[in-house]
This record gives structure tokens, C-alpha cells and sequence, in this order.
């Protein structure tokens, strides 16, 4: 054997011992959705495991609605999968997500939603994706996959992201922009990243049925700002299940209002409760843009417009009445 042959044949043992070393923690994270949640731990008996040791860590979130003893049935495990249930008392979702940092044994920890469907072979696009590169954080595209009907008209392809769509293109990359984010439906981290930029923002993301979400925003661009090797990975393939039936344009209005109400109050910190001079502006501006559309096309075909409104109108009650200020 060549130095080259003996150098490469020793670089591939020692690649496939840190693959049998590694261990990635599949976390799912849950709150009252019991009836998706079952269809979502049959799908995941389906999915294909890597040569990385795994484990499965289902985060209760003070579920109500029996999804506790649907988890502790244990029907649904896989016999080939170890998996581990966890119960977060402290609601919301941020919480839930920061006691999977707490709890996971994996050096990666790879987050999904409770009514999603990952593809067969998922979870090993992201553990080659992690040989290659050894990324401090990686995400994955998804797609929407409606059930009970069809798609609704109004939900044109510029609102899909708001229901969790993603897709930044077919090739693997490094993202290093505030507008290429990853989404808490399909992303992963090296879990010692989180001694370097904190845990989720327990401000946001859902509670309960509060309609909250921007805490995946929000921690990729703290990585962002921070440096850190970011790698989509698209042929790490998830599907989010959309109920049709279910669907409603109040939704999105809501989901946008409330995140104006945070990122205004955050955005004034410890100045005055008058919102600045230039918000009022702003917002004229959005509802006469929603106006326009609506002379010229219809009451139904301004939806993103007006959600623009409702993020403006929420933004400026959140600076003037959320939260503690110095007056």
C-alpha cells in the first residue's frame, strides 16, 4: 500500500468511527395536538435511521387533551429507535425547545413539529450532511402538504412561508443572510452552539393558542450576526401537513399582529411609549395599498397586504402599551 493509499484508507476508518460515535437527538416537541401527533408517530416508524446512533426525545408541553397518555401507552415506539418522553410544565413552545437542550444526549439535535411528516430518508440527509461539513447549524426544506381539501384561492404562493414553506434552493450552501432563514419545522444544531448564542427567546414562539411565532427567525439571525457555519441541506425533506379545513385568513392576520406587539415593544426598550413619528406614516401607507388592491381586484385578494396592516397597527400598541419603560 502507497502513503496516499495508506493516508486515505486511514482518513476513511477514522470517518467511520466518528459516524458510529456521533449521536443526533430527533426532538418533537408537542402541546394538545394529539389527534396529528399519532399520524406523525406512525409516519416516523417509516423513517429511514443512519449509521449515527439516534434518539427520538418527545417533549410533552402541558398537554391537556391526552396526548400524555397517548405518549405513555408506548404503543408507538419503534423497538429499533430509543426514545425518551420528557413532560415541559413551563408552557410554550420556546420552553419546550430549550429543555430538549437540556435533555438531548445528541451533539446534534435535530428539531420537528409535531404534524409533520419527514421523508424516508430525512434524518440520513442530515447525518451526511453533518460528516461533510460539521456545520454549528443546518435546516432543511419543506413542503406543504394539504389534507381535507384543497388549497384555498386566496392562499397565494407569497403567504405558503407563513404556513411553513421553504426552499432555498436544490443545492447545499452556506447561508450567511438575514433573508435566507431557517425554520423551527425542520432545523438542527450543534448543541454546543447554544453556549455561544443562548437558548430560544421564550418571548416568543406559540403558547398555547396564542398565535405567536418568529423564535426560528430570531435565533438564526443571532447566529448570523455571530458568524456561525449555517448549511442548508435540501434533501432534508419535511412535510408539513395543513388541515384545509381549518384554514383561515383571520390566521394570518392574527399571527402578524402579534408579532408587530412584540417587536414593537421590543424595539423601544427604554424609550418614551410614543410611538415614533414614522410608524403612523407607515401604516396609512399599508392601508391605502390595501385600498388600491381591493377596488381593483376584490375584498379577498389583499390578503398579504393586509397583513402588512395588521403587523402595523400591532407594532404600535406593542411600543406604546406592552411592557416595562422608563417615561
Amino acid at each position: 500500500m502507497n502513503p496516499v493509499e495508506r493516508n486515505a484508507s486511514a482518513s476513511a476508518v477514522q470517518a467511520g468511527s466518528s459516524a458510529m460515535a456521533r449521536l443526533i437527538t430527533v426532538a418533537l416537541c408537542t402541546h394538545n395536538h394529539r389527534d396529528r401527533l399519532i399520524k406523525t408517530l406512525q409516519n416516523l416508524r417509516a423513517l429511514g435511521l443512519p449509521k449515527s446512533s439516534t434518539e427520538l426525545l418527545v417533549v410533552d408541553n402541558a398537554s391537556t387533551d391526552g396526548t400524555t397518555e397517548l405518549l405513555a401507552a408506548g404503543h408507538w415506539r419503534r423497538p429499533d429507535w430509543p426514545t425518551r418522553v420528557v413532560r415541559e410544565e413551563k408552557l410554550g413552545l420556546s420552553n419546550a425547545r430549550n429543555r430538549v437542550i437540556h435533555e438531548a444526549a445528541g451533539e446534534y439535535i435535530v428539531f420537528m413539529d409535531d404534524d409533520e411528516t419527514p421523508d424516508t430518508s430525512w434524518l440520513v440527509s442530515y447525518d451526511r450532511a453533518i460528516a461533510r461539513h460539521r456545520p454549528d447549524a443546518l435546516g432543511g426544506r419543506i413542503e406543504v402538504m394539504f389534507e381535507e381539501g384543497d388549497r384555498p384561492k386566496w392562499l397565494t404562493d407569497e403567504i405558503l412561508a407563513f404556513v411553513g414553506k421553504l426552499d432555498h434552493g436544490s443545492g447545499e450552501r452556506l447561508l450567511n443572510d438575514r433573508s435566507t432563514p431557517i425554520f423551527g419545522g425542520n432545523f438542527g444544531f450543534h448543541r454546543e452552539i447554544f453556549a455561544r448564542i443562548g437558548n430560544f427567546d421564550a418571548a416568543l414562539g406559540r403558547r398555547g393558542s396564542a398565535n405567536i411565532g418568529g423564535e426560528d427567525t430570531e435565533i438564526y439571525r443571532r447566529m448570523i450576526e455571530m458568524d456561525c457555519k449555517v448549511l442548508w441541506v435540501p434533501d432534508a425533506v419535511i412535510y408539513h401537513r395543513i388541515q384545509t379545513t381549518k384554514l383561515r385568513r383571520s390566521y394570518f392576520l392574527d399571527l402578524h399582529f402579534r408579532q408587530g406587539r412584540v417587536e414593537g415593544m421590543r424595539k423601544r426598550g427604554q424609550q418614551s411609549r410614543f410611538p415614533p413619528r414614522y410608524l403612523l406614516p407607515q401604516l396609512l401607507r399599508a392601508v391605502r395599498a390595501v385600498w388600491e388592491q381591493w377596488r381593483r381586484d376584490g375584498r379577498r385578494s389583499a390578503l398579504r397586504k393586509e397583513m402588512n396592516v395588521a403587523y402595523f397597527v400591532g407594532y404600535i400598541l406593542g411600543w406604546a402599551f406592552d411592557g416595562e419603560s422608563r417615561t
